[in-house]
């Protein structure tokens, strides 16, 4: 089900301030002066396998989240908090074959993303190493794939705002992360925001939601575009 959001102006992986973790990884958190404050993370190869588990599939979905986000032939994806690749890898080898900036801001899934790619010879995959206040895109993007990231960002209004600059003027921003009240995986309950938090907070960094997608059983799934496009 999937609910449209008609406003006058139509707008969720790293802050990056240590986010780019997926499911099967979360850093400890806490929260001073109203940021998050996350430690240190090291990813170990040998790890991989529960980052990519087939049955994660059940839950994310990850057919139906591509088919959400309208790729088109040309475009240029930034994969967010891309971990060892899930969504990025996926992203390289749908039909419309955009590029697909992987971010991160671990230099070690870095690593293994750019040796899964070149294993399945996807020439379209590039790693990027993102820092704590931004993905240092190298170019302008069509779409941006946040997932289970959002919640790890420290300023998330200046990074959203900021991000602006790397959008070419149709793109959109689909933000992925775990629902406030959800039981099981996934963050503290205070490091889990309702729609219309993300909302609120994307409005104040200049985008408006065009979309609010509900078929993923244990994560919010919000489409924005910056406002004024």
């Amino acid at each position: 089900m999937m609910r449209i959001f008609m406003t006058p102006h139509q707008f969720t992986p790293i802050a990056l301030a240590f986010l780019l973790l997926t499911p099967a990884l979360h850093a400890q958190t806490e929260h001073k002066a109203g940021k998050s404050r996350h430690m240190d993370r090291r990813f170990d190869p040998s790890s991989a396998k529960s980052f990519d588990n087939p049955d994660r599939d059940k839950t994310q979905k990850p057919n139906e989240v591509l088919a959400a986000l309208q790729l088109k032939s040309g475009f240029a994806v930034a994969d967010i908090g891309a971990g060892t690749g899930y969504f990025s890898i996926r992203l390289a080898k749908h039909e419309s074959a955009p590029k697909v900036f992987a971010v991160d801001i671990e230099t070690s899934m870095l690593d293994h993303i750019r040796q899964r790619a070149e294993k399945e010879h996807l020439a379209n995959v590039h790693p990027v190493h993102g820092g704590p206040t931004s993905p240092n895109l190298p170019e302008p993007v069509d779409r941006v794939l946040m997932v289970n990231t959002y919640h790890h960002i420290a300023d998330r209004v200046s990074y959203f705002r900021d991000l602006r600059n790397s959008l070419k003027p149709d793109a959109q921003v689909a933000i992925i992360d775990w629902k406030k009240g959800g039981t099981g995986q996934g963050p503290r309950h205070e490091h889990r925001f309702t729609p219309e938090e993300i909302t609120t907070e994307l409005e104040k960094a200049g985008y408006q939601r065009v979309a609010q997608h509900d078929f993923l059983p244990n994560q919010e799934f919000l489409m924005f575009r910056p406002a004024g496009n």
